[in-house]
């Protein structure tokens, strides 16, 4: 009882669980690193200053709504359809909470929002993969913490990088494409089995088929769609071993 209070008043940063997430995530660094100095590098080059440029950085947690919304502010759009860009672009978080939710639900308010700030689409894939099963246990938080800390330190410390060297370094490089092609290989990695890879196969092909679609919703529609087929084949497959179990039951 006494090593259980102990493990209570430890801090988070020494759990097992916290330094496995952040282990886990350390692949990806690069590619969210490369990601990162373009995004800078773009942004503090579009003509919105310094200033401007390190508080997005700061606060918008997202380089796809950064990336699409530095036109509207260069060009003087009005604030809502700023926002309403942004918005509808990350509406993908929306169905990654509902993943999320089962296991954090029971969490305070205040730490359920900070959970939702440093949320990313990668850390979302690892935590799954990690906690297939969605109930809520104790070693969650610390696994979560520790790969979105990673995650997140990659992300701001490569954006700020990119805005303070600005013009040093020319988009000319290809280093967008590098970030593209290692984050792209790093998923392939984690896929497994025929329901993962089915899954990114109806991603791709309902982002190609919903392309036209305004403000980059096709981005959205391929997430649900994944999903979708994540989730039915799952189930599909639960009811075909409950069914085989039953019938090795049978006398």
């Amino acid at each position: 009882m006494a090593e259980r209070e102990q493990a209570k008043t430890e801090p988070i940063w020494r759990d097992p669980e916290y330094l496995r997430g952040a282990r886990e995530m350390l692949p990806i660094v690069p590619g969210v690193a490369a990601w990162g100095v373009v995004t800078g590098v773009t942004m503090v080059n579009s003509g919105i200053g310094l200033p401007l440029a390190v508080v997005m950085c700061l606060t918008v947690f997202s380089g796809t709504a950064q990336l699409a919304t530095l036109p509207l502010f260069v060009s003087g759009a009005p604030l809502t359809v700023i926002w309403t860009t942004a918005a509808c672009l990350n509406l993908r978080f929306v169905i990654f909470s509902m993943g999320w939710k089962p296991y954090f639900h029971h969490l305070p308010r205040a730490m359920r929002l900070r959970i939702a700030y440093f949320s990313a689409d990668l850390n979302y894939i690892f935590f799954a993969r990690r906690f297939p099963d969605p109930k809520a246990s104790p070693e969650q938080l610390p696994y979560f913490w520790g790969g979105a800390l990673t995650n997140w330190g990659a992300w701001m410390l490569s954006s700020l990088l990119g805005i303070f060297l600005g013009d040093a370094v020319p988009m000319a490089w290809g280093i967008g494409f590098a970030g593209t092609l290692a984050l792209l290989g790093m998923t392939a990695s984690m896929l497994g089995g025929r329901i993962t890879w089915i899954a990114l196969g109806v991603a791709a092909t309902a982002s190609v088929a919903a392309y036209a679609l305004p403000l980059k919703l096709n981005i959205v529609v391929a997430v649900a769609a994944a999903v979708a087929a994540g989730l039915i084949m799952e189930a599909a497959g639960d009811r075909r071993r409950a069914t085989v179990d039953d019938r090795g039951e049978r006398p």
